[in-house]
C-alpha cells in the first residue's frame, strides 16, 4: 500500500512541474522595440542597405563591402529573396558565373519603413534622457 502512495504521489510530482497551458509561456510578440522584420539583422540591413545605395551589386562586390564571408552572406541574401526583398540575377560572363543582385521595390520600402520605426526609437530614447 505504501508503495502505491508513493507511486501516486510521484505521479502527481511530475504533473505539478508541468505548466497549465495558461502558465505557458506566449510565443515571440512583436513589441515597439524589436520590429518584426527580416532586415533587422545587422548583415541583412548592411545588405539592404549597400543595395539602396546603388543600382545593383554583385556577390563579389557584396563580400567585399560587408566584410563577410561566402556562406554567410549567401544565407542572408537567400533570405531576403525569400521575402521578396531583393532580386537575385545570375549570368555567365565568359565563362564565370556572375551573381547580382538589386533592391525589390518590397525591400526599398521594408527599409524606409525600418528606418522610420529606427529613427522613432532614438528620438523617444534622446528625450527620455532629456537631449
Amino acid at each position: 500500500m505504501a508503495e502505491a502512495g508513493a507511486a501516486r504521489r510521484s505521479r502527481q510530482g511530475a504533473r505539478a512541474h508541468e505548466p497549465a497551458p495558461a502558465e505557458r509561456r506566449p510565443g515571440p510578440r512583436r513589441t515597439d522595440l524589436a520590429p518584426e522584420s527580416v532586415i533587422h539583422h545587422r548583415l541583412r540591413l548592411g545588405i539592404v542597405s549597400a543595395l539602396a545605395a546603388s543600382e545593383s551589386l554583385t556577390f563579389n562586390e557584396l563580400k567585399a563591402l560587408l566584410k563577410t564571408t561566402d556562406g554567410n552572406l549567401s544565407v542572408h541574401c537567400r533570405k531576403l529573396e525569400d521575402a521578396h526583398h531583393v532580386v537575385c540575377t545570375k549570368t555567365f560572363e565568359g565563362r564565370r558565373p556572375r551573381t547580382e543582385y538589386r533592391l525589390a521595390p518590397l525591400g526599398r520600402r521594408e527599409l524606409a519603413r525600418y528606418l522610420n520605426h529606427m529613427e522613432a526609437l532614438i528620438r523617444a530614447t534622446r528625450h527620455t534622457l532629456g537631449h
